[in-house]
C-alpha cells in the first residue's frame, strides 16, 4: 500500500475524539479522587497512556474506526466493550496491587474506568450523528451503473459512517430514462456540470474491458473513482479489501476471529489452563497412581491429532485403554457407531481398562489436555481434534471444522456428545460454533460443559 493510502479508511475524527474523552475521564477521576493534577499525572499518567494506546490499537484492529463499517447499536457497543476489556489488563494489575499493598487510590481507578467507558460509548454515537447529519465538505457523488442494482448498496452506504451527498445516477448504456443524469459516454460533461468529487461504478463482468477508460477520465480530472466489485460471490463468507504492495486484494473468509479476538481468546486459554492445572492437580495425581496400579503401560497416552488447518500435534490424555489399543482398533471397525467411519465410537469398547471406564465417564482422562492448551496446540473451547486416519476420509467440506484450533470442549460435547452418531451433524455443530464465535459463546459452552460433567451426560 502506498504512503498516500495508509489509513485512508480510518475515521481520524473518531480516533481523536476517543483520545480526548479518555483525557476528560482522567480529569474527572482526578477531581473525584481529590488529587492534584501533578499527583494524578505522576501516579497514573503512564498507566492511562498505556490504556489509551492499547484501546486505540485494539479498536482499530476491530475496524471500529473504519468509515465503511456498518453502524448497528448492539454491534457497536459490543465491539467497543470487547476492546475496552482487552485494554483493561494494566488497570486490573494495578487494582490487584492495590488490594495487596494499598499503594494506589482505588477510587481513582474505578472512576476512570467507568467514566472512560461511558464517554467512549457516547462518543461513538456522537461521531455517528455527525456522519449522518453534518454534510459540510462531504463529496458530491455519482453512481454509475444500473439504478436498480444500487438499492442495497445505498442502504449499506448510509449505514456506514461514510459521509456523501448523492447527486444522481449515470447509465452504462444510452438511455432516455429520466432517472439518470445521462449515459457514461458523457461522464466528463456530467462531472463538470455537477461539481462531482467521487464516482462509484457498479461493474458487471461484461463491463470490465470498458471500465478502464472511465477510470482514466475520472483520474485525469482529479476525481476519485471507486469500483464496486461484483465479479465473484462467496455465499455465507465474510470479505474485506486490503492490499499487498500496490496490488488491491479482496479476501473471502469464513473464520470470524480477527487478531484482537485471537489474542483475547489466547489470554483466556493461558489463564484458564493454568487455573485448570492448579485446581485439578490432586485429581491428576490420584488418577496417575490408579492407572499405574491398574494396568501395564505409560500413565500419559500421547496421540498424533490434526490441529488447526490440518497441522499435526501430540494430544495428551490419561491412558484409559490397554497398551495395544491402536492395533485392536482395526478389528473393531465393524462395531463403529459413527456413520461412514469418519470418527470411531463404540459404547462398550473392550479396550478400555477398569480405571479407564471411570476416568472416561468423569472426563478425568482429558485433564492433561490443559497442558496442550497452555502450550498453544489446543484451546479451551473449539472443535474436536480428529485422528489422522479420520482426516484421510474427510471430504472437502469437512476440512472447515479444522479452520480453528481444536478444543478440550466445544459445541459437539455440550450437545449430546456420544449420543450423536451422525458425523455430518458433528460437522454442522462445529461450523455453527465457528460462524457464531464470541467470547460469550466460549463462556457459555464452558458453563454447559461443567453442568454436563456434574450430571455425567454424554460420555463413555
Amino acid at each position: 500500500m502506498g504512503k498516500f493510502n495508509r489509513d485512508v479508511s480510518t475515521n481520524l475524527l473518531h480516533v481523536v475524539c476517543d483520545c480526548c474523552l479518555m483525557v476528560v475521564a482522567f480529569l474527572m477521576a482526578t477531581l473525584i479522587a481529590g488529587l492534584s493534577l501533578y499527583e494524578a499525572l505522576e501516579l497514573y499518567g503512564p498507566l492511562c497512556v498505556v490504556f489509551m494506546v492499547i484501546f486505540i490499537m485494539v479498536n482499530k484492529n476491530a475496524r471500529t474506526y473504519n468509515v465503511t463499517t456498518f453502524f448497528y447499536v448492539d454491534r457497536t457497543i459490543f465491539t467497543i466493550t470487547k476492546s475496552f476489556i482487552v485494554s483493561l489488563l494494566p488497570v486490573a494489575v494495578m487494582a490487584i496491587d492495590y488490594l495487596l499493598n494499598h499503594s494506589y487510590e482505588l477510587r481513582f481507578l474505578c472512576t476512570y474506568v467507568i467514566a472512560a467507558y461511558v464517554l467512549i460509548i457516547v462518543g461513538a454515537f456522537f461521531i455517528r450523528f455527525l456522519a449522518t447529519h453534518w454534510k459540510f465538505n462531504a463529496p458530491r457523488v455519482l453512481l454509475v451503473g444500473d439504478i436498480d442494482r444500487f438499492g442495497t448498496f445505498k442502504k449499506y452506504l448510509y449505514k456506514s459512517n461514510t459521509s456523501v451527498r448523492l447527486v444522481g445516477y449515470v447509465s452504462m448504456e444510452d438511455t432516455t430514462d429520466e432517472r439518470y443524469l445521462g449515459s457514461v459516454k458523457d461522464l466528463e460533461k456530467i462531472v463538470h456540470e455537477n461539481a462531482i468529487g467521487q464516482v462509484y461504478i457498479m461493474n458487471r463482468k461484461s463491463d470490465m474491458v470498458d471500465i478502464q477508460q472511465y477510470i482514466d477520465i475520472c483520474l485525469d480530472m482529479g476525481v476519485s473513482v471507486r469500483i464496486i466489485v461484483k465479479l465473484f460471490q462467496a455465499h455465507g463468507a465474510h470479505r474485506y479489501v486490503s492490499s499487498v504492495g500496490t496490488y488491491p486484494v479482496v479476501t473471502y473468509h469464513r473464520v470470524c476471529l480477527d487478531d484482537s479476538s485471537k489474542a483475547l481468546k489466547r489470554i483466556i486459554d493461558i489463564i484458564g489452563s493454568l487455573i485448570g492445572i492448579i485446581v485439578f492437580s490432586p485429581f491428576m495425581l490420584i488418577a496417575a497412581i490408579a492407572i499405574k496400579l491398574d494396568s501395564k503401560g505409560p500413565v500419559i497416552f500421547k496421540q498424533k491429532r490434526a490441529g488447526i488447518n490440518g497441522s499435526i500435534f501430540e494430544m495428551y490424555k490419561f491412558r484409559s485403554m490397554c497398551v495395544d489399543a491402536e492395533e485392536l482398533k482395526a478389528k473393531l471397525q465393524e462395531q463403529n457407531e459413527v456413520k461412514d467411519g469418519l470418527m470411531f465410537k463404540i459404547k462398550d469398547d473392550p479396550r478400555i481398562t477398569k480405571v479407564g471406564k471411570f476416568i472416561r465417564k468423569t472426563s478425568i482422562d482429558e485433564l492433561p489436555q490443559f497442558f496442550n492448551v497452555l502450550f498453544g496446540s489446543m484451546s479451551l473451547v473449539g472443535t474436536r481434534p480428529p485422528t489422522l486416519d479420520e482426516v484421510e476420509k474427510y471430504e472437502r467440506t469437512h476440512w472447515r471444522r479444522m479452520s480453528i484450533k481444536p478444543g478440550i470442549t466445544g459445541m459437539w460435547q455440550v450437545s449430546g456428545r456420544s449420543q450423536i452418531t451422525d458425523f455430518e451433524k458433528i460437522v454442522e455443530l462445529d461450523t455453527e460454533y465457528i460462524d457464531n464465535w464470541s467470547i460469550w459463546l466460549d463462556f457459555k459452552i464452558m458453563l454447559k460443559t461443567v453442568t454436563s460433567l456434574l450430571q455425567r451426560k454424554g460420555a463413555y
